[in-house]
């Protein structure tokens, strides 16, 4: 076994294999190349491909409820939904398998234990700053992900590359959409 792999080191090279060819591509072979080890000798610190694509997902949301706690704090209104949005779309950008991770299915309980649902309670600090009680939050907070998640997506698939207006005033745009309909939720 070679000295200095653990699951973490692991996963963080399989996030970086992913961002380079692509989240469905990551095997525990891929992975041992990387580290010039043979595939057995990574077993004794991930069980297989999908608890490495696991520990990817974990590692993904884990990052990037990070950044977006951090870009949230002491904003409200249309400043914390676009610091929310941005924090997104800036992660998808640069790490792309790492967001693509970020749908891989995961069992209930390890979802419940995850970075999973503070991504949730992101999107219920953005909507303090709107006049929001139960079940409308629940609802808003879905609207939030749906939108970023499609835009972000259809975006990193190429597909607002060939037409006009440019993609980031229809981001801004979004944006400001976003805060018109908070404010004025229909009940």
């Amino acid at each position: 076994m070679r000295a200095g792999l653990t699951p973490d080191r692991l996963a963080r090279a399989g996030a970086e294999l992913a961002d380079e060819v692509g989240f469905e591509q990551v095997t525990v072979s891929a992975v041992a190349r990387r580290f010039d080890v043979k595939v057995a000798s990574l077993y004794s610190h991930v069980r297989s491909s999908q608890d490495l694509k696991t520990r990817i997902a974990l590692l993904a949301l884990e990052e990037l409820a990070d950044q977006g706690a951090d870009a949230l704090a002491g904003r409200s209104g249309r400043d914390a939904i676009a610091a929310l949005a941005d924090v997104y779309r800036s992660y998808a950008r640069e790490h792309p398998g790492r967001y693509a991770a970020m749908q891989f299915r995961l069992d209930p309980e390890t979802a419940a234990a995850s970075a999973g649902p503070r991504h949730a309670e992101l999107a219920r600090a953005i909507l303090r700053g709107y006049d929001l009680a139960e079940p409308e939050q629940t609802h808003a907070v879905r609207l939030l992900g749906s939108v970023f998640h499609g835009y972000v997506s259809l975006e990193l698939g190429g597909g607002f590359s060939h037409s006009a207006p440019d993609s980031d005033e229809t981001w801004v745009r979004i944006i400001d959409a976003l805060d018109a309909l908070l404010t004025n939720w229909p009940t």
